[in-house]
């Protein structure tokens, strides 16, 4: 069952004559996946989840702020509500006792999950597999039950890890006007994200992904930082995995932390596999850019001897994998066979944080799943990588010191060998030597806890005092203007620690 063409699209209203345009790719994928998720198209029948916790940052900063919309909007005919990432309704602000009653025969309550697998084609569930602002009009829901309102939602991203949280969503009657609903909900979504980012006790936010982006290799280093020869046992086994897979003709998903090497894993394995090939690494861009982002693919997967890296496919919209995975089938079709005759010259590799959180039908391709260990995993690459790093920085050799060696090897990299490689790279364009007196801060602090802006000055002041070469405990208080006591209890107050 699909949308009739005289629907509407989403978001996009009447054209000059007054007619309703033919549904767009997005609502068109999502009617397709709904039918094929089983969805009634009679009535939503949602699941039940229960009441959701009230602990996250997210939920905290969303109640905040529905709830000061709220009270302007408190007359109107509009619910106001919140999901989680997988679509479980969080909470629902309205006013109107008539839109609440008609709310809950259709099950619309916090407890229920509204995802497009649960519901069907719907404002919360469309926002949230394609990650971004979405109106869903009345005709445009694909349960019937649903085309009494219209929804918009927009997604909310964690400001710090970049990770989905959940939505904003405004739900009204569909005979009320949307134009403002789409623009109200994205300034409570903004207005969201803004709060979670201030009591994010000063974490920088994390800038968002590029689009548009395709590094191509051809026959020599692979892509990232792939060149080191001295790694961990737990490195090579995972390379050789992904080498054994590609070379069977499989399609090998990379899966871990973000920033552990995921894509330079599978770089690795290509370039043994095929060692003249072409590698396309592309990593999956802003969902504002999506269009443009796959318009790239069909002349290169025309192309022969070429082999394929999706970097982060578990943050591509749904309608996009859709079309990726269509693009892809046919390039294989096209293709020539491999020199055994028995699979096809085009090599596949994704990469993501989950395989459950790649979207389908990219899912089903995937014939075997590499886990790849978190650098703090792997403590014994991470002098081999920093030496690669300076190296790499300096175009020669840059030694370390004792004390730095142990403080790199002690702290936890949370963010991998992108923490790393940052690191390193700020540390060798100062000295031919790294000291930790090069090494910010927080490698010497720990980060136990999350401190205030006030503590985050004292440890650096500290940390800057103690790693000044021949400062002892005593000179280092002195420097401070504080007693020798004193600074051993801030010291172990903040978690400093310095290498010797």
């Amino acid at each position: 069952m699909m949308p009739n063409t005289d629907q509407g699209n989403p978001g996009s209203g009447h054209d000059d004559a007054g007619r309703l345009p033919t549904p767009d790719k997005r609502l068109l994928a999502s009617w397709q996946r709904s039918e094929e998720y089983g969805v009634s198209a009679e009535a939503v029948d949602p699941t039940w989840a229960g009441p959701a916790g009230a602990d996250s940052l997210f939920f905290q900063c969303g109640q905040e702020v529905l709830t000061g919309l709220y009270s302007t909007l408190a007359n109107e005919p509009l619910s106001l509500m919140l999901t989680d990432a997988n679509g479980l309704l969080l909470n629902r602000f309205s006013g109107d006792t008539s839109l609440l009653r008609a709310l809950d025969k259709a099950h619309l309550a916090p407890g229920f999950a509204f995802s497009e697998r649960d519901a069907g084609t719907n404002g919360m569930g469309l926002a949230l597999a394609d990650r971004i602002p979405t109106l869903v009009r009345a005709e445009e829901h694909y349960s019937a039950s649903l085309r009494t309102y219209t929804c918009a939602a927009v997604p909310v991203f964690d400001p710090v890890t970049g990770l989905l949280e959940g939505s904003v969503n405004i739900t009204t009657w569909s005979r009320s006007s949307p134009q403002l609903l789409l623009a109200l909900a994205e300034s409570a979504a903004g207005n969201t994200s803004a709060l979670m980012l201030s009591r994010s006790q000063g974490r920088k936010g994390k800038t968002g992904p590029k689009g548009g982006v395709f590094r191509i290799q051809r026959g020599k280093l692979e892509p990232a930082a792939g060149t080191v020869r001295k790694i961990s046992s737990a490195w090579t086994n995972a390379v050789d995995q992904a080498s054994g897979a590609l070379a069977a003709g499989r399609v090998v998903a990379a899966v871990g932390e973000q920033g552990a090497g995921r894509a330079t894993l599978l770089a690795q394995a290509l370039r043994h596999v095929q060692p003249g090939s072409r590698i396309i690494s592309a990593a999956v861009p802003a969902p504002a850019d999506v269009d443009a982002w796959l318009s790239l693919w069909a002349p290169e997967l025309a192309k022969p001897a070429t082999a394929v890296i999706v970097e982060n496919v578990d943050l591509l919209p749904a309608w996009a994998a859709q079309e990726l995975h269509s693009q892809a089938i046919r390039a294989v079709r096209s293709l020539p066979l491999s020199q055994g005759g028995s699979t096809p010259a085009l090599a596949w590799g994704v990469t993501a944080a989950r395989h459950d959180d790649i979207p389908q039908p990219l899912a089903g391709m995937i014939d075997t799943v590499i886990p790849v260990p978190a650098l703090r995993e792997r403590g014994e690459d991470v002098l081999h990588l920093a030496s690669y790093a300076a190296r790499q920085t300096r175009l020669r050799e840059i030694n370390f010191t004792g004390a730095a060696e142990k403080a790199l090897m002690a702290h936890n990299w949370p963010e991998n060998i992108d923490e790393l490689f940052s690191v390193i790279h700020a540390a060798a364009v100062q000295t031919e030597t790294i000291d930790v007196s090069h090494l910010p801060a927080y490698l010497l602090g720990g980060r136990n806890r999350h401190l205030s802006r006030i503590e985050v000055v004292e440890r650096d002041e500290i940390v800057r005092c103690l790693s000044t070469p021949g400062v002892t405990v005593s000179g280092a208080a002195a420097e401070l203007g504080i007693s020798r006591a004193t600074i051993y209890r801030r010291m172990a107050r903040l978690g400093i620690a310095i290498p010797k």
